[in-house]
């Protein structure tokens, strides 16, 4: 046989063509674990395989290596079934009705559910996987539901055979994905036990956990009819699914769910190829607000939103870190606002400038600063991270014009004229009127900004400020942390003229991510920022928009809440038919150009 064999022929479709094959998204499937041995059941790959996958499997090993490393090549994690969680994951004692665990696969599943989370990779967990995605989220799960159960939900039933119905949330993942809009459907729904527009699905559950409180990352989306929950997805707008039943038993009945989880892989992947191609720039936020606390940058530190694991997870390359001023109230020191000593407001700005440049020093191999654009591609070509600096208030300079060259020479790419009250520059949006406007200092300030190439940034200024400063300014001017006043009536936001005489001056607007200039009296999310954006595009075009997220100054909303997360809006321009010249646009393209023309007059 070995003999007769033509392995030429077998290769010379290979060989015939370049590329030798297609790309598609790569799964990695976790392996159960037996009698010293990693199995997986065909089901699950070949589902897979089927839906325009690629499976790979993954070993139970919880070495931090193995799993970084695994996560940097895959495009979807599909989390398989098996033994029960041990319960001490979830702080509780194990009940006599726990079935057996299995210490092999519970922590390392544990952990590169929660490191793909943290990177947006898309994620499906069945069976088992659905509570190991709970656990890992910080949800609980019940360790035996006979008590509470009025179904029977684990028969003596072939897989293949759908044994008890479930009821789908409305507008949730798993209902769009049986319930498909006409304009975006690619899957058939003329399944065997399933009707177009159905809100009840006959499942094949075999289990006896069940999820029983999905925590704060997920939100339940299908109970069987005893109320015990069958389903569970993202609440932020992530690739996440997770089903108690076998989908990939079910021939017909399971093939959507691994055609969306596919799709979500490919957008995953197409997201972080075009992050590879364009540089994304987040022109404010304001960690250095959080140094008094001993926060760790090269850490993942809970306490702050953007720290290098956040920015490499988000595959973000720059920001503009501010030294943020507070404005004393008549009567008030500058230092009793402030935590740490100082002589007065330049020497702050010169400490927290201090302490980035110290922070880009210990992390000189992953980050640098950046003073120029061209710094910033330079860095990202090496594969470094880049913070800029900038001033936030005027106050900063302390009355003095010099001070503006010293700041200027410090390398700062824009100075916010003032912040939350009037100082001796402007008026502020949430000021006292002062100066009518700008002074006659702001005027001096403004020119000499002009001349030695720092962008004036007038978010937070009043109305009548912005007008004044956009007749003095002889360049471009940028809003660094605005968004739209016509979807949300804030004093901090542009009107729609504002953004008309904002964008024929050549200037930008950055949309932020603050709860309160989103929306009013409401929780914002990722939705309500595209809409500020889409409205802020249709108003000045698509050349003076991007984004400055605010990130540690209030900033961070559901679906966009730190720098890991960025990769998130990315995706959802992409589903929105942006094309990559407009998304490198906002991701940044727009903020440098003005950077670029006002560092170029410099005098």
């Amino acid at each position: 046989m070995t003999n007769r064999f033509d392995w030429s022929a077998q290769l010379e479709p290979v060989y015939h063509s370049f590329p030798e094959a297609a790309h598609k998204p790569v799964i990695g499937i976790t392996g159960n674990y037996e009698d010293e041995t990693c199995k997986l059941g065909e089901g699950y790959y070949k589902s897979v395989w089927q839906a325009g996958g690629i499976p790979v499997i993954i070993p139970p090993l919880a070495d931090t290596d193995a799993i970084i490393n695994t996560l940097e090549h895959i495009d979807g994690l599909l989390l398989t079934g098996g033994a029960d969680l041990n319960p001490l994951y979830v702080g509780e004692e194990p009940s006599p009705r726990l079935g057996g665990i299995n210490a092999e696969r519970d922590l390392p599943e544990l952990l590169i559910t929660r490191l793909a989370y943290n990177r947006q990779i898309p994620i499906l967990g069945i069976c088992r996987g659905i509570q190991t995605l709970t656990v890992a989220l910080g949800g609980k799960v019940h360790q035996d539901i006979s008590d509470i159960a009025k179904v029977k939900h684990s028969q003596d039933a072939r897989r293949s055979e759908p044994t008890h119905s479930v009821v789908l949330e409305p507008d949730s993942i798993l209902y769009n994905i049986y319930n498909p809009s006409p304009q975006l459907s690619t899957v058939n729904c003329q399944l065997s036990t399933v009707n177009c527009q159905l809100s009840t699905l006959y499942v094949n559950s075999f289990h006896h956990q069940a999820v029983s409180d999905p925590g704060e990352h997920l939100q339940v989306t299908a109970r069987s009819a005893d109320g015990i929950i069958e389903a569970v997805e993202s609440n932020e707008y992530k690739s996440i699914l997770g089903v108690q039943w076998h989908p990939e038993c079910l021939p017909e009945e399971g093939r959507p769910i691994f055609q969306w989880f596919i799709r979500e892989a490919a957008g995953y992947r197409a997201a972080c190829d075009l992050h590879q191609r364009v540089l994304t720039l987040d022109s404010h936020c304001d960690t250095p607000m959080f140094f008094p606390q001993g926060v760790d940058f090269g850490s993942r530190d809970p306490k702050i939103l953007v720290d290098l694991h956040k920015m490499s997870e988000g595959h973000q390359d720059a920001t503009i870190m501010v030294a943020y001023l507070p404005q004393p109230q008549p009567g008030e020191s500058f230092q009793s606002k402030v935590d740490f000593k100082v002589e007065g407001p330049t020497a702050y700005a010169d400490l927290i400038f201090d302490k980035i440049e110290a922070i880009a020093t210990h992390h000189q191999p992953y980050l640098g600063i950046a003073r120029t654009p061209a710094d910033l591609y330079a860095n990202k070509q090496q594969g470094r991270k880049s913070i800029m600096l900038g001033i936030e208030n005027g106050l900063a300079i302390n009355g003095q014009l010099d001070n503006l060259l010293h700041f200027a020479q410090r390398g700062i790419v824009y100075m916010t004229l003032c912040h939350n009250g009037d100082n001796d520059i402007c008026d502020s949006a949430r000021g006292s009127n002062t100066h009518h406007g700008v002074s006659d200092f702001g005027q001096q300030v403004i020119r000499e900004m002009n001349r030695l190439g720092i962008m004036v940034d007038l978010s937070h200024a009043s109305e009548k400020s912005f007008y004044d400063a956009l007749a003095i300014s002889q360049q471009p001017i940028v809003c660094s942390h605005s968004s739209c006043r016509a979807l949300c009536d804030h004093p901090r936001n542009l009107t729609d003229d504002q953004m008309r005489a904002l964008a024929d001056k050549g200037g930008v607007m950055q949309v932020t991510m603050y709860h309160g200039f989103l929306v009013k009296d409401a929780e914002a999310t990722v939705l309500d920022a595209l809409q500020h954006l889409e409205h802020a595009v249709q108003v000045m075009g698509i050349d003076h928009v991007g984004i400055g997220t605010d990130f540690d100054g209030d900033g961070g909303i559901r679906g966009l809440a730190s720098s890991s997360e960025l990769l998130n809006f990315t995706r959802q321009l992409m589903a929105r038919r942006y094309s990559e010249s407009d998304i490198e646009k906002i991701w940044g393209g727009n903020f440098l150009r003005v950077m670029n023309l006002v560092q170029q007059s410099r005098k």
